[in-house]
């Protein structure tokens, strides 16, 4: 068969099937397909906010040109704007599928959501820009004048009035988005209608509101930042009342009636007001300082809601005492004596109501409020008594505490599901259980076959379970291990209330606390064990903790105990930070995952690696200064190794020092590059002897970088790494297996540990039956000890059965849910370094195969993972394939155990390194990145397990589809969406596309394998190797000067 390696660098995602060729042989075919992924989590930096109540639909923009649509879970849509810009305001054509976007560039977007092959998708098909003043050409008119303050869109949604910085408002036709030949109305004719004694030479200021009238969508209610407000006809253009005000208008808004009206001012003030038809100073009917009387802040935006059941509803933003709450981030909720504050921990972008908008009912009746902040969305339930807070089904924040690691498991049992979400449920007894009310859509999408999650582990020491089987990411269970231990935090769940006699009335609501008092409860390792309901996390501080899962509440004690990984090693003395402490005497844990006991690695620099197999009942660890092995079962130690080089300095410092010297690195190269512009500027005579000290120092500084070395491009000349390496003796890998490692005949438990500098140590594992297990302990003897000549850190091992496949996972060959391994044949190891695989055969260890990835490539493994990719043509077929994500941010399959290169593509920008720090694969074929601190992005690279959107929106009858996107009043250019936010992905311009012949539809190529007898376990199986998000210094040096 016919060998070769196909190079698709500009795809920006592609996916691998299986199929059977004619000839009999097995072959990949592989099928590009352009769209294929999903962004979990919340916006980053989101700028606006809009909702669409007959579709019931809502959408959130962001700083950087996102545009993202909401419906029911499962009903997603996401818009790109071509221009990175803030989306300042945004505004849905009620019930027709369209959507208005304001830039900061002043320029207005129309998008629409349209429909191919049965589902429905986002683009954008108008942008128009507000033309300059009459009288004024485009050089000399004050870029101000037009610049858009306020949006309103008219009944029917046939006419968008914009309000503007010099005070005009212009009328625009929808959708064609053309100016109406009407004209604007200018602030010349609004001061015609004021009386001279107002108009005092003052210029009226910026449009701040504009709101039609309830019942008479002919009026407009306009309003000025001086303070005037005015109702307009617009037929007759005819003022018809007038209202007067010294004080800084802020936002108005109708009773639904259209009698009255409030407004709200820059001193925290709001004021209701008649409608009548008089041109003289009205008097406000009401006018209240909420919580004056000392300075206030502005009120931002106010809302009038009316209830059947009694008082109105007042809600509006800001209005805090300066002084004293000035820094607060506040809501109020008014209903007649019931008075809320809600207090977020980040500042509020918008807020909007899901009411009755039947112009039939006499009344609102609001049932929800939801309120985008810059870090998360909250609801609140304004129909039960107290208004309780409802969970979104979406837009969870991640972020709520920074993301220190994160691990993903697949095809969860159905039993062990049902207790996550019970525990779950029990942590938050006082939400809201009334309906989401962004319900708009339907989602077409299968029901997912296996449910799968996703734990990330956070700063402040919790561990968050997530619903990660579709395309919403929902919040299931957290899990805290801060109440563990003597901290000076309080960990008590939820926010303390104020009391009756507390003012303002502040209720914290939210998730959002990215604030840790300890760093040393950040988690850094987990590993769940699916079948025996058993966790395991590990920390910052050095603390390992075996957990299992309960369905009661509990009290128990903490059992103890210290590993000294030193092994009392002379020369070495820990420099950082104390260990955690834990808490003396009985602890409550609620129902969930409990503590059995607690690990500690001494000294307690941070974990680095874990393994943990329930069948054996033991649990390996490994930090900066060695690893060791904890019985489950027995409570004690097994092993403790130590692989500090005599150099490793470093690795006694703790991380603080190593930012330390970081930073040292960084400002000697600045002051080197400095110095050597300096002596380069002054150029003096070469007679003089300074000139002479400035020229050797110049060319001191030119020799220190290493020298460049001519290679040829087909492989790099790589050098072996120094043995005193300051960090060599750090843990990268834990491994368990069942293998052949004294003889070829004898297999028995084993652990393989891989360390920074290349070391690979193999123990067997003496491991005593069930019945013997109270009489005998574990011992483990080290049986290989491997050097790689290169000494690349070793990033991941995996031991191969007889057929090439991986091994099972722990207690899933007994419980008849994987295939037995063969263990007729000859086992292999799968070594995998930063810079090569290779493949040692067992017990020998004698060299098989390898690929030298930065010999031949130029570029060095981050992550991981073993996949297991089924055939589309035959459900019986599958094969594993190693895949592997480099520091140039493009991934590799190979097939195993050949490491035959079999596809290439860009996924992540090089320049994104917490992005390539972050990324953890899943067995089934999916990966998982951050591209924002509160943002996952998923791929797919298989075609049988992709997680996309698959939805449809229906709008109201009587919608044109419109063309293609075309800019008015400007020489725009539109061009079509994609679908990435944050710009972190690798994507292919035109030349590239058409080059490689990506029009629309499927390309198939199909490439030969080997044919080796491949016999893949069955789909349940899920081996993870490391996913951690966490950053190292052999994360960032790539991207540092030298030194």
């Amino acid at each position: 068969m016919l060998d070769c390696v196909v190079h698709c660098c500009h795809l920006p995602f592609t996916f691998l099937n299986f199929c059977q060729a004619t000839s009999g042989h097995w072959a990949i075919v592989i099928a590009i397909n352009k769209v294929g992924t999903v962004e979990h989590g919340f916006p980053n930096q989101p700028s606006s906010l809009a909702h669409d109540p007959k579709l019931r639909l809502m959408a959130i923009a962001t700083k950087s040109g996102a545009l993202k649509i909401y419906g029911v879970p499962g009903v997603e849509f996401t818009g790109l704007h071509k221009e990175t810009g803030t989306v300042t305001q945004m505004h849905f054509l009620p019930g027709q599928g369209r959507l208005l976007s304001l830039l900061d560039d002043n320029t207005i977007h129309l998008w629409e959501i349209n429909q191919k092959n049965s589902y429905s998708f986002l683009e954008e098909v108008r942008i128009f820009r507000l033309p300059g003043r009459p009288g004024f050409d485009g050089t000399n008119a004050p870029p101000s004048i037009t610049r858009i303050t306020v949006i309103l869109l008219k009944s029917f949604s046939k006419m968008a009035c914009l309000g503007t910085e010099g005070g005009g408002v212009y009328f625009l036709d929808l959708p064609s988005m053309q100016l109406l030949d009407d004209g604007p109305l200018l602030q010349d004719e609004v001061l015609q209608a004021v009386p001279d004694d107002y108009k005092c030479g003052k210029a009226l200021g910026p449009v701040e509101s504009l709101q039609e009238h309830p019942t008479d969508p002919d009026k407009i209610l306009i309003g000025y930042s001086r303070g005037l407000v005015l109702l307009w006809q617009q037929s007759t253009r005819q003022v018809e009342n007038l209202i007067l005000s010294n004080q800084q208008l802020e936002s108005l808004s109708w009773e639904r009636s259209s009698r009255t009206f409030v407004s709200s001012h820059s001193d925290g003030s709001y004021m209701v007001w008649p409608v009548n038809n008089a041109r003289s100073r009205t008097q406000p009917i009401t006018s209240s300082i909420p919580y004056g009387p000392f300075p206030c802040k502005a009120i931002n935006k106010i809302l009038w809601r009316t209830s059947e059941t009694g008082n109105p509803f007042i809600i509006f933003s800001g209005g805090m005492p300066r002084a004293s709450y000035g820094d607060r981030h506040c809501i109020t909720i008014m209903q007649g004596k019931a008075q809320v504050t809600l207090d977020f921990t980040s500042r509020v972008i918008d807020f909007f109501t899901v009411h009755n908008i039947d112009p039939e009912q006499e009344y609102d009746n609001p049932r929800a409020l939801l309120v985008l902040v810059e870090e998360e969305l909250v609801a609140v339930d304004l129909q039960t008594p107290g208004w309780p807070t409802i969970t979104p089904p979406y837009l969870a924040p991640l972020h709520s505490s920074a993301i220190t690691c994160s691990y993903h498991i697949s095809n969860i049992p159905a039993k062990l599901w049902e207790r996550i979400i019970s525990a779950g449920k029990q942590q938050h007894p006082q939400l809201s259980t009334v309906e989401w009310p962004i319900n708009g859509g339907k989602n077409l999408a299968l029901e997912p076959v296996h449910k799968g999650l996703l734990l990330t582990g956070h700063e402040d020491g919790t561990v968050r379970f997530w619903d990660a089987s579709g395309v919403s990411l929902k919040p299931l269970y957290k899990l805290a291990t801060a109440n563990i231990f003597q901290t000076d935090a309080d960990h008590t769940e939820g926010f303390p209330q104020c009391g009756e006699e507390d003012w303002p009335p502040f209720r914290k609501v939210g998730c959002f606390d990215p604030y840790s008092d300890d760093p040393r409860l950040g988690i850094q390792k987990i590993s769940l064990c699916k079948y025996s309901n058993r966790l395991v996390v590990a920390g910052t501080a050095g603390q390992v903790i075996v957990m299992e899962f309960s369905d009661e509440k509990s009290e128990r004690k903490m059992n103890l105990s210290t590993v000294d990984l030193l092994q009392d090693r002379e020369g070495f003395t820990w420099k950082g930070h104390d260990r955690l402490s834990p808490k003396g005497g009985l602890i409550s844990f609620a129902a969930g995952f409990q503590p059995n006991f607690l690990v500690q690695c001494i000294p307690p620099a941070a974990v680095t690696a874990v393994a943990f197999h329930t069948e054996w009942q033991l649990v390996a660890f490994g930090t900066s200064h060695g690893f060791g092995i904890f019985d489950d079962h027995r409570h004690q130690p097994v092993l403790a190794r130590c692989t500090l080089h005599p150099n490793d300095s470093l690795a006694m410092e703790g991380p603080l020092s190593r930012v330390k010297s970081l930073k040292k690195s960084l400002r000697q190269s600045f002051r080197r590059i400095r110095k050597s512009r300096v002596s380069g500027k002054k150029r003096p005579s070469s007679s003089s002897p300074t000139s002479k000290v400035q020229e050797a120092n110049a060319k001191l500084a030119e020799q220190d970088g290493p020298c460049e070395v001519e290679v040829t491009p087909v492989q790099r000349r790589i050098e072996p790494r120094s043995a005193d390496d300051s960090l060599s003796g750090v843990v990268r890998c834990l491994y368990f297996a069942d293998t052949f490692l004294r003889d070829a005949t004898h297999h028995g438990p084993t652990l393989w540990a891989g360390t920074n500098s290349g070391s690979v140590y193999a123990y067997a594992l003496e491991v005593p039956s069930r019945e013997k297990w109270t009489e005998r302990s574990t011992e483990a003897v080290l049986g290989k000890e491997i050097q790689l000549m290169h000494r690349a850190p070793v990033v991941s091992i995996a031991v191969l059965d007889g057929r090439g496949n991986p091994l099972p996972e722990p207690l899933e060959v007994s419980r008849d849910l994987a295939k037995a391994p063969e263990m007729q044949g000859s086992h292999s190891v799968l070594i995998i370094s930063e810079e090569q695989f290779k493949v040692f055969t067992l017990p020998r260890v004698s060299a098989k195969t390898k690929f030298k990835l930065t010999a031949h490539e130029g570029s060095r493994v981050r992550k991981l993972g073993l996949m297991n990719f089924p055939s589309v043509a035959s459900d019986e077929y599958s094969e594993n394939c190693l895949v592997c994500l480099t520091n140039l941010g493009d991934i590799h399959i190979f097939t195993i155990p050949g490491l035959r290169p079999q596809m290439r593509y860009d996924c992540i920008r090089k320049e994104d390194i917490s992005g390539i720090a972050s990324c953890v694969f899943t067995r089934t074929g999916q990966g998982f990145y951050l591209i924002s601190p509160s943002e996952f992005e998923r791929f797919s690279l298989s075609t049988r397990n992709i997680t996309e959107p698959r939805c449809v929106v229906a709008w109201e009858s009587g919608r044109e589809p419109l063309g293609p996107v075309s800019s008015l009043c400007n020489n725009l250019q539109g061009s079509p969406k994609v679908n990435r936010v944050n710009g972190t992905h690798k994507v292919q311009n035109k030349e590239e596309s058409n080059s490689l012949g990506a029009t629309d539809g499927v390309m198939d190529f199909p490439l030969a394998l080997t044919p080796t007898p491949l016999d893949s376990p069955i789909s349940s199986t899920d081996v993870t190797l490391d996913a951690s998000g966490d950053m190292t210094v052999e994360d960032v040096k790539d991207y540092l000067p030298e030194c």
